[in-house]
C-alpha cells in the first residue's frame, strides 16, 4: 500500500506508456523507411571529430544497422524508459534529452573513427542513472528499482571497455557505452528529486523522538537489555498528604413574613 508521499511522487498516468512507445514507433519507422528505399541513413550517424559528424547527436539514436540491432535495443529501452517516467517523472525529461546530446557528445570526442549509431547510449544513460540514483537517495523502493536494473542488465558492464575482438571494425560501439554510462552518473549527481521519505506513523519516527522519556524505551538498561517492570507487590507505596479543608458553615436568617 501506498504512502501519501508515495501517492505524490509515483503516479501512473497514460505518459508512462505513451512517451516509450513513442519512441519505439518512431525507431522502427526510421528503421523500416531507411530499410525500405535504401537510404543509408547510417551516415547521418556519429562520426567523430568531424563537423559533419555533429548531427549524429540528435540522430544516431534512432538509426540501427540491422534487424538484429534495433530488435535487442527494443525491450531495454522501452522498460527503462517506462521506469524513468513513473520513478523519476520531474527529471525524466531532462535525463532523456540532455542524455542523448551529453552521451553524443562524449562518443564525437573519443570514438573511433566510424559511424557510431543506435540506441545503445541512451540506454546506459538510463541503467546509470536509475542504478546511481537510487543508491544516492536511500529510499527503499528506489533502491530495490537499482538492484532489479543491476540483476537484468548488470551485464552491460563489460561492453563499456575496449576488448581486443571487439576493438577495430566492430559493429559494437564501446565508446558509446561509456559515453552514456558516464553521463546518467554525472545526471545522477546534479539533478534533484523529491525527498522520497516515509510517512510518520509512529512516535519514534519523529526527529524530536526522546527515547529517554518514552514509557516503552526505559524498560530497556545500559546495556540494551530489557527489564520487566516490577511486581505489584515490589511496589513501594507513598502515602500522600492530604490536606483536609475545615468545614464552614453560613447561616442566614430570614424574617417570618407578618401575616
Amino acid at each position: 500500500m501506498l504512502h501519501n508521499n508515495e501517492l505524490n511522487h509515483f503516479k501512473f498516468t497514460p505518459s508512462v506508456w505513451i512517451i516509450p512507445t513513442l519512441m519505439l514507433l518512431l525507431n522502427w519507422f526510421v528503421f523500416y523507411v531507411d530499410k525500405s528505399f535504401h537510404l543509408n541513413l547510417d551516415l547521418h550517424g556519429i562520426y567523430p571529430r568531424t563537423l559533419s559528424g555533429i548531427q549524429g547527436i540528435l540522430f544516431s539514436p534512432f538509426l540501427h544497422g540491422d534487424l538484429n540491432h534495433i530488435a535487442s535495443n527494443t525491450l531495454p529501452l522501452f522498460i527503462l524508459t517506462t521506469a524513468l517516467i513513473y520513478f523519476y517523472r520531474d527529471v525524466s525529461l531532462k535525463v532523456l534529452v540532455y542524455g542523448i546530446l551529453l552521451s553524443g557528445f562524449i562518443t564525437w570526442m573519443i570514438g573511433r573513427e566510424s559511424y557510431h549509431i543506435g540506441a545503445s547510449s541512451l540506454i546506459y544513460v538510463l541503467v546509470s542513472f536509475i542504478f546511481f540514483k537510487g543508491l544516492k537517495t536511500q529510499y527503499y523502493r528506489l533502491m530495490a528499482l537499482s538492484f532489479a536494473v543491476v540483476l537484468l542488465y548488470g551485464g552491460m558492464i563489460w561492453y563499456v571497455f575496449p576488448q581486443p575482438e571487439i576493438v577495430g571494425e566492430s559493429s559494437i560501439s564501446w565508446e558509446g557505452h561509456l559515453a552514456g554510462l558516464l553521463s546518467g552518473f554525472v545526471f545522477s549527481m546534479r539533478f534533484k528529486t523529491p525527498d522520497y521519505v516515509k510517512d510518520i506513523q509512529y512516535d519514534w519516527e519523529k526527529p524530536d523522538f526522546n527515547p529517554q522519556e518514552d514509557a516503552f524505551m526505559k524498560r530497556f538498561d545500559e546495556n540494551g537489555n530489557f527489564v520487566n517492570p516490577p511486581k505489584p507487590e515490589e511496589l513501594e507505596v507513598v502515602e500522600e498528604e492530604v490536606l483536609v479543608q475545615p468545614v464552614r458553615y453560613v447561616y442566614e436568617f430570614k424574617e417570618h413574613p407578618k401575616e
